[in-house]
């Protein structure tokens, strides 16, 4: 088995009855994974998200994977939290204002066309504020 360590974004999705179970650390704690949690919505009594990093080696993502679907929280692997609509989009170049990280940037100096690196997006959400078009939603 390959110990390299990797990096995986994922999303659970939290039913109403167990967002109150302390789930990041036992991430940590016992399965020894680091974890950045990018957006997070979790409140006693209601369904809950968290968009997140986890790092380590596939066999511990996979068994905090799994310690995690014992809470019945489904997981999401594509990590898309921030849905962009090439149709919306006018490349107008708006989002500069907002965009520190870089997950959106111009692409081409010269025709203004925009990019998305759904890689580099840390789920701040500043790309659905500033669009006047609605390019930019939330998965939530």
């Amino acid at each position: 088995m390959n110990d390299a360590t990797v990096t995986k974004k994922l999303m659970f999705y939290f039913p109403k009855c167990e967002c109150d179970k302390p789930i990041i650390y036992h991430l940590v704690k016992d399965h020894h994974l680091v974890v950045n949690v990018f957006r997070a919505k979790v409140t006693p009594e209601e369904e809950g998200y968290l968009v997140l990093d986890v790092t380590g080696t596939e066999k511990e993502i996979q068994g905090g994977i799994d310690f995690v679907k014992t809470f019945n929280v489904i997981v999401n692997y594509s990590g898309k939290g921030v849905i962009r609509d090439e149709e919306r989009c006018t490349h107008c170049g708006y989002f500069t204002v907002a965009s520190f990280i870089g997950a959106l940037k111009i692409e081409n100096d010269a025709t203004r066309k925009i990019a998305y690196d759904e890689s580099q997006c840390i789920e701040c959400l500043a790309c659905i504020r500033v669009c006047p078009f609605a390019a930019c939603t939330s998965a939530f």
